[in-house]
């Protein structure tokens, strides 16, 4: 069975043909800029010498997804010879509330529930149901499947996910912590008890999702218990232009003081934060991390700030499960910031993290790359998500 994974956002568009027999990518791209002028696809394959460009208007996703089944059918650089080979779709669907706490096939009701949750993500939701009304059109009868970025952190308790705001806002409005990269904390926890030679529902595992959005899980015995993010990507860690957690009374402060209303203390915390606000140098952390070797005050404060807080949640979440076996480093600066690995492990002795130096100088490998007599295992794994998208599409699809 072939499935295509599609992963819209609000003007782009990743895409991977997976054969599940073998779990093998036979082709896969981007698209940017839909619906702006300088339309382009990026579409590369196994074998074939550079990338496939095509540059031409796309005024919308069913456009663009055209033009992605053109490439995946070409004579010439695509996998398939006949669109009737792609046996499924899978769709990355950021938001589920608290609908799913699993993958759905894509019926009416399913995608009217989906469509309820837009409120919650609305830059998101739309754009992928977008993708979603694009295949129905364009593949009619293809089995259409929803992965959620929510729904593996549908097992945290109540105690877990509610604030301490009036209940009615939860009841009302669905206030409350839902957390996010599901689908990659699901990948690693079960790559990393394959690692181990163990089953997940054996092992307590905190799994880092470090990059230029960030969160951090704790899995216990396969479930998630606890997650950083909460109603919105913008809790928890501080990240590449996020802020995550600060004092709530700062947000009137600042509206007050610098006469800013809802959207712009919104556009403030969301995209002129994190470390990019904290050094005026970049989102992008290899750029911070040079600025702090030639000796940026600004820059090593970001960097000390970023570590301490990793560390503050693997403190806590190892409390919060009574020990951990495994430490999970994934995403592209917990895949290959090996400085910044080292760091986040530095000290953590009294939890029983031994980091070993030569086998953490790797990246995007998958590794145990703690010493051999740690009590907690650190690995670094590669996150997959279409991987992941593409089996739950398969498993509902059959």
């Amino acid at each position: 069975m072939k499935v295509l994974v599609l992963n819209c956002g609000s003007s782009s568009l990743k895409y991977q043909l997976i054969d599940m027999n073998n779990e093998e990518v036979l082709c896969k791209g981007l698209v940017e800029r839909i619906g702006i002028e300088g339309s382009i696809l990026k579409h590369e394959k196994p074998g074939l010498e550079g990338k496939h460009i095509v540059e031409e208007a796309m005024n919308d996703h069913k456009d663009a997804i055209k033009h992605v089944l053109n490439a995946v059918a070409d004579a010439k650089v695509g996998a398939v010879k006949d669109m009737k080979e792609i046996d499924a779709v899978g769709h990355r669907i950021v938001h589920g509330g608290e609908k799913f706490a699993s993958s759905a096939v894509l019926t009416d009701e399913v995608i009217k529930a989906i469509e309820d949750c837009s409120a919650l993500a609305p830059l998101h939701n739309p754009a992928n149901l977008m993708g979603v009304e694009a295949c129905q059109t364009i593949l009619p009868g293809v089995v259409q499947v929803g992965v959620f970025d929510t729904a593996f952190h549908q097992t945290m308790p109540e105690k877990t996910f509610l604030y301490g705001l009036p209940h009615e806002l939860y009841t009302k409005y669905g206030i409350r912590r839902y957390g996010f990269h599901g689908t990659s904390h699901m990948y690693v926890t079960q790559r990393a008890a394959e690692m181990l030679g163990k089953a997940p529902e054996d092992l307590k595992i905190i799994t880092c999702h470090l990059g230029n959005g960030a969160s951090i899980a704790a899995v216990d015995h396969g479930k998630c218990l606890d997650t950083s993010m909460g109603l919105t990507p913008l809790e928890g860690l501080i990240m590449g232009t996020r802020c995550g957690d600060i004092d709530p009374a700062i947000i009137p402060f600042i509206m007050n003081k610098e006469g800013l209303d809802a959207d712009g203390v919104d556009k403030l915390m969301n995209k002129q934060s994190g470390v990019y606000g904290m050094t005026g140098i970049s989102s992008d952390f290899r750029d911070i991390e040079d600025a702090a070797k030639e000796g940026n005050k600004l820059a090593i404060n970001a960097l000390d700030a970023y570590v301490q807080r990793v560390k503050k949640y693997i403190g806590a979440y190892a409390a919060e499960m009574n020990g951990v076996d495994a430490i999970v480093f994934t995403a592209g600066l917990g895949e290959n910031g090996i400085g910044m690995r080292a760091d986040i492990c530095k000290d953590m002795e009294y939890l029983g993290v031994s980091l070993d130096a030569e086998k953490n100088d790797v990246r995007g490998k998958d590794r145990v790359i703690s010493t051999d007599d740690s009590k907690v295992k650190v690995l670094l794994i590669p996150t997959n998500e279409e991987l992941m998208i593409a089996r739950d599409t398969l498993r509902l699809a059959k």
